[in-house]
């Protein structure tokens, strides 16, 4: 895959098990207009939650809709997180920010993140941010308060699984204080699209 000018975009993967900070950091990445970064929005057919926009936030899509576009080879990558709950990234999502001349950065469940590494190995920069304990990833859970204990469960059980593969990605962010963190972050994106940070 390809930018309209042929240029091979950039792809900046972070991943981690949910509540690690990811969303943070990235939401602080695409605050520096240096970095040329847009936000990859992914589609999912689980429902919105609190305030989120379609198009936003994700692109809002019914369960027999995101079959429809599996069946069509519409996705870079997709995962039915729970049963018929699904995440996947559109190959169109991807195609709009290169054409805006843009590189694309990713919020991206761990199994998604690695599928699209090994699909563009040059292209991209994939990040695991790491959460100081599982312990500590209950506690973020828990406060905020958007999901019930079975719930929590389910992500603290993935997220054992998910730590498993950081050794996989290019690189691991620790996130046990988060300025440090963002800051490492800046660094390995601004090295990886050869902005040499000018202090």
């Amino acid at each position: 895959m390809q930018d309209k000018t042929g240029n091979e975009g950039k792809l900046i993967i972070f991943s981690a098990p949910s509540g690690s900070g990811k969303t943070t950091i990235v939401r602080h990445l695409l605050n520096y207009p240096e970095l040329n970064l847009k936000f990859s929005i992914s589609a999912t057919s689980r429902a919105p939650r609190g305030g989120e926009k379609d198009g936003e936030n994700y692109y809002f899509l019914s369960a027999r809709e995101f079959k429809d576009h599996i069946k069509n080879d519409d996705f870079l990558e997709w995962e039915e997180v729970y049963r018929d709950n699904f995440y996947g990234t559109l190959k169109s999502e991807v195609e709009r920010i290169w054409a805006e001349g843009k590189n694309v950065i990713f919020d991206i469940d761990v199994a998604g993140g690695l599928r699209i590494k090994r699909k563009f190995p040059a292209q991209t920069l994939a990040v695991f941010v790491k959460p100081p304990s599982v312990d500590e990833l209950k506690i973020r859970l828990k406060k905020r308060k958007t999901e019930s204990d079975d719930k929590i469960n389910m992500r603290i059980a993935k997220a054992s699984v998910e730590l498993a593969t950081a050794p996989q990605f290019d690189e691991i962010i620790k996130n046990y204080d988060l300025d440090t963190a963002k800051q490492e972050a800046y660094k390995l994106v601004a090295n990886f699209i050869g902005l040499n940070k000018k202090d």
